[in-house]
């Protein structure tokens, strides 16, 4: 009889390495081990990744290189959005979660797998984010879980790796990171004392830059376009260049709290230099671009599409939705955003921009009115001033404020 066939969500973490050995030792399966590459792993990774999933007992490995789309479908609305969690945290790691899951799922119905497996414990949101997918995108699909159904200790997965010969170095470090394209998370340490914040040393990109230095970000209808004057059709390569230059600044250090799915609250420091200047930058931009109404608006959707995001709700059909209401939103959002750097922050200075709404014909605001006369301000302030008068007019003892 064949082998069933099993696909293995495998980040070369300890809790993916345990489930591909034992699925095919103890199990039989024919092990696929998959790495959704969201842009967090280098090239150096992903080949470690390959060699250790074939010594693990895999029958093949396949790297699944999703990062333009994670971008395409993703970013490029958190950065409409202006998404920033409990507007402290830019969904670093989370939203990422849901286009691996995706990238998986496609996979293993692409095989003909008869089971798709993750190793995400039941204490967290990762379980939540796979298994919502993979119940969406593959329907009837056994999923295994052996951390989360077993309950299962670090030292219980690192015995029996090392018992059968793998021997990879596990060891629980003070601090667990998760890198990725739109920022790195930080877990453990001081993070699980609510009193203590993190010390320099526990952040992966130091501060090496002292002084000041101007950076400028450009976009055109809402998306990066260039940084510095350089023009980059690739997206993801000016998030790159961005982070690079903001986080020699020690930019986008933060500490999040916030709920979780299944109902704890959960703590987590970050690193994420390239989101938070870019989202300070479009943000600042579109006050000069977009009506009162339009900004307003826009924050409450972009506040649910991140918190949806959050909550793995990226294939609710509202997503699309909303998705379509905020790239409308960013049809006049260009022009060229100036910010100054210094170390562990940023300011805005300034924007040049062809629709830019404080350059009007109208008037300057603090100076002098061209659209209207003395008396027509005090008739729209006296009109203005009617649903005020009419209250106060019945209940005058209210005015002793």
């Amino acid at each position: 009889m064949a082998k069933k066939k099993v696909v293995v969500a495998f980040s070369g973490g300890l809790d993916t390495s345990y489930t591909v050995m034992y699925l095919a030792r103890e199990r039989g399966y024919e092990v696929h081990a998959a790495c959704a590459n969201t842009g967090g792993f280098s090239e150096e990774q992903l080949r470690t990744n390959e060699e250790n999933a074939y010594k693990l007992g895999a029958t093949k490995y396949v790297t699944l290189d999703v990062t333009r789309e994670y971008y395409d479908k993703s970013l490029r609305y958190m950065v409409f959005g202006n998404v920033l969690r409990n507007g402290t945290y830019p969904i670093s790691v989370s939203s990422e979660r849901i286009f691996q899951g995706m990238a998986i799922a496609r996979y293993a119905n692409e095989i003909g797998a008869d089971a798709i497996a993750h190793g995400s414990t039941g204490a967290g949101n990762d379980q939540v984010r796979f298994d919502m997918t993979f119940l969406v995108m593959c329907p009837g699909m056994e999923i295994i879980t052996l951390t989360r159904d077993g309950n299962l200790s670090r030292k219980e997965e690192v015995d029996y790796l090392n018992a059968h010969g793998f021997k990879a170095d596990f060891t629980k470090l003070k601090y667990s990171y998760n890198v990725g394209l739109w920022g790195t998370s930080i877990c453990g340490g001081e993070i699980l004392d609510s009193t203590q914040g993190l010390p320099e040393s526990a952040y992966l990109k130091q501060a090496v830059k002292d002084g000041e230095q101007t950076l400028s970000l450009g976009f055109e209808k809402g998306e990066i376009a260039s940084v510095n004057g350089k023009t980059y059709a690739d997206k993801v390569e000016a998030i790159r260049e961005i982070e690079r230059i903001g986080s020699a600044y020690g930019i986008g250090r933060d500490m999040h709290v916030g709920d979780t799915i299944i109902g704890i609250k959960g703590r987590v420091g970050f690193e994420a230099a390239a989101p938070m200047l870019i989202i300070g930058a479009h943000k600042f931009l579109e006050k000069f671009t977009l009506s009162k109404w339009q900004q307003y608006w826009k924050d409450q959707v972009g506040t649910w599409y991140g918190m949806f995001l959050h909550e793995s709700q990226y294939l609710e059909p509202v997503m699309r939705d909303i998705e379509a209401m905020l790239e409308s939103s960013q049809r006049n959002v260009s022009g060229t955003v100036t910010l100054k750097l210094r170390r562990y922050g940023f300011e805005t200075v300034g924007v040049d921009s062809p629709a830019d709404l404080v350059k009007s014909k109208l008037g300057e605001y603090g100076e002098t009115q061209k659209g209207w006369t003395a008396d027509d301000a005090k008739g729209f302030i006296k009109v203005s001033s009617t649903a005020l008068r009419v209250y106060y007019g019945h209940h005058p003892e209210e005015l002793d404020l």
